[in-house]
């Protein structure tokens, strides 16, 4: 037996970034529904109602916010997961077809950095999420309690990475059922917080807030995966219909994080202390409205789902590892980026002092160009009418060529926009301030003098993400119509 077909009886998945052989395409658009539904049903996702309120929004305007923002994001989602059946590959590797095979990394870059900065903030929030709900039941929660949960932890989300996709897919199928059993439990323990009186008499806000919460929303769902969404559809048959692959995409994604976070606006609306508590310390603060005896099975939900999504990130990371030239096995690109998790889960649990200020600003400056991306990637999806020519993804000589200069272009230019039109003024963050540059020629706002944030409503609204999107989506329609023909046509 060779050292390979030994990997493969382990269950380990060797395919990387190549094309899946058509025998291994056997899924089904309803087995979407595991990995999708199961990195989104987290108690986690309850802290995002004070996020929206944070807003100022009246309890008709945050309901609306985030039903919107959350479909609209996973079916964006959907639309890029149409690529993978269509030909096979990982995500990265397919937008070598609007971008062309060496051009695609710049936004190959883009997305390895964001990945990896999700699944490493996933693994820190389970970790302190441990070590804060030790502590409420009097078991620790000090630095043993932490070097403990981080490594347990760690090994979970690179053991399962490194096993790939048919291990993912059962383990998220069982993580489903637990997590949803949890969260429902939270659900109705919690359900006598809530002052329907408090929450219905809560004011409106503006459409400048209103459009600050929907940007909010979108990138904190949906756009927070778009990057690595057809990773999984690969696996689909060629013939599946590409509106179930998105109908079961965006089911599975919006489900629970919009039961989640309407009932967190419920919550955060009845209690200012409540509200106020989940700003600052999200897991600690929801487990401080429970009883006693619930407290391990929360700490498990929570856990859990958090691995989950770690999982997913982690395992799209090491793909879009492969996909920028690194010449290794896919379970070792796993492994990689699972050394630079747990280094900087580490990092920030044990060394750092102020760090969920400075990540949230860098994760918002990679949200502009990962929306740009996104933009390009879904009007190019759009524009073709047949599946790719797969050898030609790994051909800078072939249909696709090596750099598609218009691509290439718009996503620098919807990325200058949008970082123009968004601003990182959070605590420990004068490193980014320069963003917002387009925010007080555009009349939208004025910069307040000596680092004191911005007058007006719009600054806010974090409008660069919807304007990157926009340009990306817009300008592939119109100029790259006559590309995608050709190369439809078979011309390099």
């Amino acid at each position: 037996m060779s050292e390979l077909d030994a990997v493969r009886r382990a269950g380990i998945e060797v395919t990387g970034i190549e094309i899946v052989d058509e025998a291994e395409r056997t899924a089904k658009p309803s087995d979407l529904f595991w990995p999708w539904f199961a990195a989104n049903v987290s108690v986690f996702g309850i802290s995002y109602g004070s996020f929206v309120l944070g807003f100022g929004l009246s309890l008709t305007q945050a309901v609306l916010v985030t039903v919107l923002g959350v479909v609209v994001s996973f079916a964006a989602c959907g639309l890029v997961a149409i690529a993978g059946k269509r030909g096979s590959a990982p995500t990265m590797i397919l937008s070598r077809a609007p971008f062309g095979v060496v051009g695609q990394k710049l936004p190959g870059v883009f997305s390895w950095l964001i990945s990896i900065g999700w699944e490493t903030f996933l693994a820190i929030t389970a970790t302190l999420a441990t070590a804060t709900v030790l502590r409420e039941l009097g078991w620790g929660g000090g630095t043993a309690t932490k070097v403990v949960a981080c490594a347990v932890i760690a090994a979970l989300i690179v053991a399962a990475s490194v096993a790939g996709y048919h291990v993912i897919m059962r383990m998220q199928s069982v993580l489903t059922w637990l997590t949803g059993a949890a969260t429902i439990g939270y659900i109705l323990l919690t359900f006598d917080q809530i002052d329907l009186d408090r929450v219905t008499s809560l004011p409106g806000g503006s459409g400048q807030a209103v459009v600050g919460a929907f940007v909010m929303v979108m990138t904190g769902f949906g756009f927070g995966w778009i990057n690595i969404a057809a990773d999984w559809s690969r696996y689909q048959r060629r013939d599946t219909s590409g509106a179930q692959i998105v109908a079961w995409n965006t089911l599975a994604g919006a489900l629970a994080p919009v039961v989640l976070v309407v009932y967190g606006i419920l919550l955060a609306g009845s209690s200012d202390t409540l509200s106020a508590g989940i700003v600052n310390d999200p897991v600690g603060t929801l487990a401080s409205v429970l009883p006693t005896w619930f407290l391990v099975p929360f700490l498990v939900a929570s856990v859990l789902a958090l691995v989950s999504g770690a999982v997913l990130g982690i395992y799209s990371s090491g793909l879009t590892l492969l996909s920028l030239g690194v010449r290794i096995p896919r379970p070792a690109a796993a492994l990689v980026d699972g050394v630079i998790l747990t280094a900087g889960t580490v990092y920030v649990v044990f060394v750092a002092q102020t760090f969920l200020g400075p990540f949230q600003s860098f994760l918002i400056t990679l949200g502009v160009p990962v929306a740009a991306w996104a933009g390009i990637m879904i009007g190019d999806i759009a524009l073709r009418r047949r599946d790719y020519d797969e050898a030609a993804l790994f051909d800078a000589s072939g249909r696709y060529g090596a750099v598609a200069w218009t691509s290439v272009a718009t996503m620098v230019v919807a990325s200058v926009v949008g970082w123009g039109l968004v601003v990182n003024q959070i605590s420990g963050t004068a490193w980014n301030d320069w963003q917002g540059y387009l925010i007080e020629p555009f009349g939208l706002g004025t910069r307040l003098p000596d680092g004191a944030g911005w007058d007006g409503a719009w600054p806010y609204a974090n409008l660069g993400v919807l304007a990157a999107f926009a340009i990306g989506l817009l300008v592939t329609l119109v100029a790259r119509r006559s590309a995608v023909r050709r190369q439809e046509a078979g011309a390099a």
